[in-house]
């Protein structure tokens, strides 16, 4: 199953409470106050991890709670400082406030750890508020909660190119061809339901990563059939590869068919549109009009795109069409070669200081 939306309630560990003790022992004249101080609350960060792909483990678990901080005790012993929890997310997750809608952050490189709910701070023991005037004091602090907080996660797909196009065009078929993702593939609508990633390694031992999306029809910035609920994964692709059936099984008009598509893609972000885009024509084996051929070459050309025709069935084309869209791609990034990520170091962030001392004693 595949889940890319998901709500999770975050709560940070309170701070233990301080100690009011006095030492009385033996031999230990004036022992005064030793009350200890609470150790702080655990803090609650989310980290980037390439072991999921989906945010499916957040369908039954959303509600995550750190633990809070032991109690200060006498003798002037701290309370131990409770764990940090780590909730880990895939790559590719943008983190929202779920009540302000506020971007907290886009998780795109691997092991990046950020700070989302910090712990409460520790309440302070009775030996803290010894004074010269004031040696045998009552007062001590209870612990200070954590913080609370309300997440909306939202999974867009890491792929270095993304397949659009109408239901049943070969997309599917396409993406088992040039690489090992097994999707399933069928000769009716809406075959494919969730996306599908797949490597594609060329003889020089460049890779990058494939994204087939589910078909797109008219409408589906509306909502209409599965293309609202997918749009946003095509927005992290760097090249596009646009498919377009050639034969008439369908009784569509191709050049209609990649007209209605790109106005759903403009309509739901232009800036998708901008992206360098390779128009395919599709079931090459099964065109019996040789115009359906030229006229989609003949649009390709007014929109300055290149233009490839392939059967995927057969096999034709399909290997220049893996070495195509590897120069495309060099193109995008500005890279000598495709699927290379430029590496920096995982941030972390921290959000605030020491919460607001008060007194509770």
């Amino acid at each position: 199953m595949f889940l890319d939306e998901a709500k999770i309630e975050l709560k940070a560990g309170d701070g233990g409470c301080g100690c009011m003790a006095f030492r009385r022992e033996k031999f230990v004249p004036r022992g005064g106050p030793s009350g200890g101080d609470g150790g702080r609350g655990g803090h609650v960060h989310l980290e980037s991890t390439l072991r999921h792909n989906t945010l499916i483990q957040f369908r039954y678990n959303r509600i995550f709670h750190a633990k809070r901080g032991e109690h200060g005790l006498g003798s002037k012993c701290h309370g131990k400082d409770a764990e940090d929890l780590v909730i880990q997310v895939p790559v590719g997750t943008v983190v929202y406030d779920d009540a302000s809608g506020e971007l907290v952050h886009d998780f795109t490189l691997p092991n990046e750890r950020v700070l989302m709910c910090q712990g409460g701070r520790g309440g302070r023991g009775n030996a803290q508020f010894a004074t010269s005037v004031n040696r045998a004091p009552r007062r001590f602090e209870y612990g200070f909660p954590g913080e609370e907080r309300n997440l909306r996660l939202e999974l867009k797909l890491l792929a270095d190119v993304g397949l659009v196009g109408f239901p049943n065009v070969g997309k599917s078929t396409l993406i088992s061809r040039i690489s090992s993702a097994r999707p399933k593939i069928g000769d009716y609508p809406f075959t494919t339901l969730e996306p599908n990633l797949g490597v594609v390694e060329l003889e020089d031992f460049r890779s990058y990563v494939v994204a087939d999306m589910p078909g797109l029809i008219e409408g589906a910035h509306l909502g209409h059939g599965l293309g609202l609920q997918f749009l946003r994964h095509i927005e992290r692709t760097k090249v596009l590869v646009h498919l377009v059936d050639l034969s008439d099984l369908h009784g569509r008009d191709p050049v209609a068919d990649f007209g209605t598509v790109n106005s759903e893609l403009r309509q739901f972000n232009p800036a998708i549109l901008a992206k360098p885009t390779l128009l395919v024509g599709s079931k090459l084996d099964a065109m019996d009009n040789a115009e359906r051929l030229s006229k989609l070459r003949s649009l390709a050309s007014q929109h300055g795109l290149q233009f490839h025709a392939i059967s995927a069935a057969t096999g034709a084309g399909i290997q220049d069409l893996k070495y195509k869209i590897a120069g495309m791609l060099v193109g995008a990034t500005g890279l000598d070669g495709a699927g290379v990520v430029e590496e920096r170091e995982p941030r972390i962030e921290d959000r605030g200081g020491e919460p607001k001392v008060e007194d509770r004693g």
